[in-house]
């Protein structure tokens, strides 16, 4: 996975990669590799997922990574299994066994925690996780032995389905589909979830099946993007406009559009919004009748200027 790549020549590449990230890697041993498949100039991924996680991870390339935040702040959904009866330094399978505990949980318990545990609820952030205190991750304290505090935070728990699914005898556990707000960690709420069944629990795996939109099925594994020529590669490339899809649309003439362009308002008859994508006319060769030119907001029958995209992006786009 670390082994040593042959130098390759970068490109330009804009738009956004659906990526089925496979078991074992990080977000981003994933992004670099896809990176180096795509010859890309730049890349970023849109939140992680840890490397006992699967499924969906959007990979942003060249003028997309302007707009991955709208990913980050997504809902989210999973598929997850719990293992029963023991808990993990960690809150998964990566961890050590710090304690057992025997189990005696019915259909019957597991519906009948759900309700406390759906709509807003409060978590703590697990010591292994990314979450920065002082300017420092907080699995670098962990990886130190330093437990340090952290307050409770909100999320919502938008969709929770629960089953009992004996993977074992001796080792039951549960079976959970999560439909949830950024910031939920799916650790935390297994664990949660086995203390209120008391008998405690681990994340032994986690899947996302859906995040802000974008379905696994419309996912490629990189082992199917390494077999590829690099023109199939660049065909499985969603256009950037693609995470702007629930932005209400405004198009401007040529010369409107350069001024929006230059960060200057435009004035027009648009009702107040909230996010708006901005197209301009067709630059280029391209087939495209309009071209992207970025994000606003519109107040006061004025449109501001939120990202923007460079004339030099929107070029190499409009050839494509």
């Amino acid at each position: 996975m670390n082994a040593p790549r042959a130098r390759v020549a970068r490109r330009p590449v804009h738009g956004v990669l659906l990526l089925d990230k496979p078991l074992g890697w990080s977000s981003n041993d994933a992004l670099q590799k896809a990176k180096w498949l795509l010859r890309a100039e730049k890349a970023g991924h849109t939140g992680t997922l840890d490397p006992l996680a699967t499924g969906v991870l959007p990979l942003c390339f060249g003028a997309a990574t302007k707009f991955s935040q709208l990913q980050l702040d997504a809902d989210k959904t999973y598929e997850a299994v719990a293992r029963l009866g023991i808990k993990t330094s960690t809150g998964d399978a990566e961890g050590d066994v710090i304690e057992e505990r025997p189990v005696k949980v019915t259909e019957e318990d597991v519906r009948n925690v759900v309700s406390r545990f759906a709509g807003l609820i409060r978590q703590i952030p697990p010591m292994h996780s990314a979450l920065k205190k002082d300017g420092k991750a907080l699995y670098e304290y962990a990886r130190a032995g330093i437990e340090v505090e952290r307050e409770a935070r909100e999320v919502t728990i938008y969709k929770l389905n629960m089953a009992l699914a004996p993977v074992d005898i001796a080792q039951p556990a549960i079976k959970m589909i999560v439909k949830c707000s950024k910031g939920t960690y799916i650790r935390t709420l297994g664990e949660d979830i086995g203390e209120a069944l008391g008998c405690g629990a681990h994340l032994s795996a986690l899947r996302r099946i859906e995040t802000g939109g974008f379905d696994v099925s419309q996912c490629v594994t990189l082992d199917a993007l390494e077999a590829m020529t690099e023109e199939e590669r660049l065909k499985c490339l969603m256009p950037v406009e693609s995470l702007l899809r629930d932005h209400t649309v405004v198009t401007l003439e040529a010369e409107s559009a350069g001024r929006f362009l230059s960060g200057v308002r435009r004035r027009g008859a648009w009702p107040d919004k909230g996010p708006v994508a901005v197209y301009g006319p067709s630059i280029g060769a391209g087939p495209a009748d309009r071209v992207l030119l970025g994000t606003a907001h519109v107040v006061a029958d004025e449109l501001i200027p939120g990202r923007l995209l460079s004339p030099l992006e929107i070029e190499q786009i409009s050839r494509l």
